[in-house]
């Protein structure tokens, strides 16, 4: 069998493993059936770039849009397995079809109604809209939203047999928006949609300001996939220093603490009986982002020249020592991170490890020869940024250290600097930082999480990158059914992304959480979805 006609056979295999059947009804979610608890009341470092879901690309947007929005589908907690939401089925209808049928009688909180026309909408929009900041980089092989029917909605991908497809429907690029409340070509701001109440959640908003306070109430005209929230109500509450975060869960001003305490601050917790340390399973990872366009001799510098970047970009990765960072700042919290994909994924290997530094160490030898083959001579300037609020206190002392491993050498010196996340995310993606740190809570659990939104042309970063031997690896391991041919792709796509260094990874880290004593329900939603649910928590 020729080549295209075997990946036509293996989609049409593909059909039936990605279907799809509706559950029993809510009862099968991650709420309680018996009487909700009161009031809980959640604390965080995260911040809120937008609620629109076309308008960031954050964890503390998404963790707000979880509790409001619902999606096609979706996953129980304690899963990660995509079932249906809002649908009643979803299933791979022909090779490039993936058709959903979805439940009728849904309207928004405000008397909406919610049907095909909503989801149509909510799709195109995210691809029109495309904001620098903004999750469409997810939605990239889908070539159109069909709906024959107000309960059915055909997407028309532009690659066959997507591996991934079912679970971009749960992802940050999916919530479903009203198309009567929401504009079709920018973003909406967040005083107006929670004015209209376009909300179809386990929750509505009854109160916001913004990274502040929110406060939420559940709603009792859900019927989605997780059912009843195990509380009334809840709220959260935004700090800017951990430290009284940490303080709050200790004196029990808080039910649960996330996102994100310092490793010395939640080995301290341990040790307090008042409270609960709760960690959930990895894929959280830290990295070094280099813009193309402005690091040194990078593509728009007036000393332009690509061989000499490579060699800047080669020399770092030859110093950094993850093991330092891993063992004095986060504690053993956050674990050495050798590839661009986690280990833990199918398809992730060290290739960082076997490309550079010694074994896993860093060498300065081949640091110092790296940059001589290219003839670049004397220290090298480099300004690094990184961010304090959104990814924890601690960015502070891994930066600092990496400051100290880099300038130590005597090749580089190191001008560092700190910006707040609002204005840093949207800074990074728009040519502000040459080099600059960004962390990332994955989508969903693939090792296609940690390429497609990263690498084919500078994906949500922006940073210029472009390599189309890795854009087409990265499309042939998305559309490869044979797992260990998958995994071989994923692998090779990992070399070759370590021979370029786009990004340099750093680190790996769990989810943690901590509860009061009498807190039940935050390890049910510390899931391999990655998606904190305020439903879940009762006291």
């Amino acid at each position: 069998m020729n080549k295209k006609a075997l990946q036509g056979a293996i989609a049409l295999a593909g059909v039936s493993a990605f279907a799809l059947t509706a559950c029993t009804g809510p009862s099968g979610g991650g709420g309680s059936s018996a009487a909700a608890s009161g009031p809980i009341a959640y604390g965080t470092t995260d911040k809120v770039t937008a609620l629109d879901p076309a308008g960031s690309y954050d964890n503390g947007s998404f963790m707000v849009m979880n509790q409001i929005y619902s999606f096609l589908l979706n996953s129980k907690p304690g899963s990660a397995d995509p079932v249906p939401d809002l649908a009643e089925s979803a299933s791979f209808t022909a090779p490039t079809e993936y058709t959903v049928k979805l439940k009728s009688g849904l309207k928004w909180a405000n008397g909406h109604t919610l049907d095909s026309k909503d989801v149509k909408f909510s799709f195109d929009r995210q691809t029109k809209i495309n904001d620098p900041v903004g999750p469409s980089s997810l939605l990239a092989n889908i070539e159109s939203v069909a709906t024959p029917d107000a309960t059915t909605v055909v997407f028309k991908l532009k690659q066959a047999n997507d591996q991934t497809f079912a679970q971009i429907l749960t992802s940050p690029a999916a919530p479903i928006v009203d198309d009567e409340v929401f504009p079709a070509d920018k973003v909406l701001d967040d005083d107006s949609i929670v004015k209209a109440k376009a909300y179809y959640g386990q929750y509505t908003i009854e109160t916001y300001k913004k990274n502040e306070l929110v406060s939420f109430k559940a709603n009792p005209d859900y019927t989605g996939l997780l059912g009843k929230p195990a509380n009334d109500a809840a709220t959260i509450k935004y700090y800017a220093d951990p430290t009284n975060l940490k303080l709050d869960i200790q004196q029990g001003n808080l039910d649960v603490a996330n996102r994100s305490l310092s490793a010395t601050d939640v080995d301290d917790l341990r040790k307090d009986s008042k409270v609960k340390v709760n960690v959930g399973p990895g894929g959280e990872i830290r990295y070094m982002t280099f813009n193309y366009d402005t690091m040194p001799f990078g593509a728009k510098t007036a000393d332009a020249n690509p061989a000499k970047a490579l060699a800047v970009r080669q020399a770092i990765a030859n110093l950094v020592d993850r093991q330092a960072i891993s063992d004095q700042v986060y504690k053993g919290t956050y674990l050495p991170l050798f590839s661009n994909v986690p280990s833990g994924f199918d398809g992730a290997n060290t290739s960082f490890k076997d490309a550079y530094g010694d074994g896993g160490k860093p060498s300065l030898d081949k640091a110092k020869k790296v940059l001589s083959d290219a003839g670049v001579t004397g220290p090298v300037a480099l300004n690094l940024q990184y961010n304090a609020d959104h990814y924890g206190k601690s960015s502070g002392d891994e930066y600092a250290l990496i400051k100290d491993q880099l300038e130590k050498s005597g090749l580089f010196t190191v001008n560092l600097q700190s910006t707040e996340w609002v204005t840093y995310s949207k800074a990074a993606r728009a040519d502000a930082y040459p080099i600059f740190d960004f962390g990332w809570f994955p989508d969903f659990s693939d090792a296609d999480n940690y390429l497609s939104p990263f690498f084919i042309n500078g994906g949500h970063l922006g940073n210029h990158y472009n390599n189309p031997a890795v854009t087409d690896l990265i499309h042939e391991q998305l559309t490869t059914a044979d797992k260990s041919q998958r995994e071989s792709l994923i692998k090779e796509a990992q070399n070759a992304l370590a021979k370029d260094i786009s990004t340099l990874p750093l680190l790996q880290g769990t989810q943690v959480a901590i509860s009061g004593s009498t807190v039940k329900g935050v390890d049910s939603t510390l899931d391999p979805s990655f998606k904190f649910r305020l439903g879940t928590v009762s006291k």
